[in-house]
């Protein structure tokens, strides 16, 4: 690779010679391969989904509970073909699918191990801050996209994420990936083989921020076969405790709030948590489990 533009940062470097915005190089590393327990229940299922966590980010969220894999970089370097060897084995181990979590600055790569289709559907699981064109090169290589929509308003995209224009890329994004995968299949036992899942964490201190998610999921896809996952899970991690908002966690209140707002809306088809769901050990261990 010369020059790099996985990402919506575009920042054009030589990420065989030196990072880019993602803190990593072009070697895909890889921090956890396991059977994962904590996703919507048509992605998990009663066996697991076959989750790869990647080092790195195109976001590197201040908040992210991944903060040591996707800023601190710890992982295993592997080949594309060690990975569709990790693949294989997740499947082999009854996983219902390959969930690739946060992989677009491995995109190219990624695609490499995925030359041969797999027997179950691959998951791209993303912060929903895409590039067009990365997108339609995974075009009938992912079969459900699992994006967050994080922000609606600029500056708490800005403050978070070091992505004021977070919304008007991921809004597009989705467009595109609705566009490859339609509207949610599932198979006789309730699992998902197609279509998407778009994520929104409730933020403390940012309630707002939610509302105007939702209005648009609601403009643009309440209509549609697509699922909305309101999540409560927010755990001051990483960064977090530097900004004194998001120094704990939500409040009975604000969640609830959000989710009547939700149903305000008439979201329907879709999931939210249980307080009780702001738990860290839902954090997998990143101990090179699988790799």
């Amino acid at each position: 690779m010369s020059v790099c533009n996985l990402c919506p940062r575009a920042c054009g470097v030589d990420r065989g010679a030196r990072s880019g915005f993602c803190g990593v190089s072009d070697t895909i590393r890889v921090a956890r391969a396991a059977p994962h327990y904590w996703e919507e229940p048509p992605i998990s299922g009663d066996k697991g989904s076959g989750a790869v966590f990647f080092s790195g980010c195109s976001l590197r969220c201040v908040f992210c509970q991944n903060y040591d894999i996707s800023v601190g970089g710890f992982g295993k370097e592997v080949t594309p073909q060690e990975l569709r060897a990790i693949f294989d084995r997740l499947i082999s181990e009854g996983c219902h699918n390959i969930n690739l979590v946060t992989a677009t600055h491995y995109a190219d790569k990624v695609l490499e191990a995925l030359i041969e289709p797999l027997s179950v559907p691959v998951v791209w699981n993303t912060g929903g801050y895409e590039s067009l064109e990365t997108l339609r090169k995974l075009s009938g290589k992912v079969q459900i996209y699992l994006p967050d929509m994080k922000y609606a308003l600029p500056e708490p995209a800005r403050k978070y994420s070091f992505a004021p224009d977070y919304f008007e890329v991921a809004s597009k994004a989705i467009a595109e990936m609705y566009s490859q995968v339609g509207d949610c299949e599932y198979d006789e036992d309730g699992l998902m083989r197609r279509g998407m899942i778009v994520r929104h964490l409730v933020l403390p201190g940012n309630l707002e921020n939610s509302y105007r998610v939702m209005d648009w999921f609601s403009e643009n896809y309440g209509d549609k076969g697509v699922c909305f996952s309101l999540m409560s899970q927010f755990t001051p991690m990483g960064r977090a405790k530097d900004f004194p908002e998001l120094s704990r966690r939500l409040t009975e209140e604000e969640y609830a709030l959000a989710v009547e707002y939700m149903e305000e809306l008439g979201i329907e088809n879709g999931f939210y948590q249980e307080l009780s769901s702001a738990k860290e050990e839902y954090t997998p261990d990143f101990d090179l489990t699988g790799v």
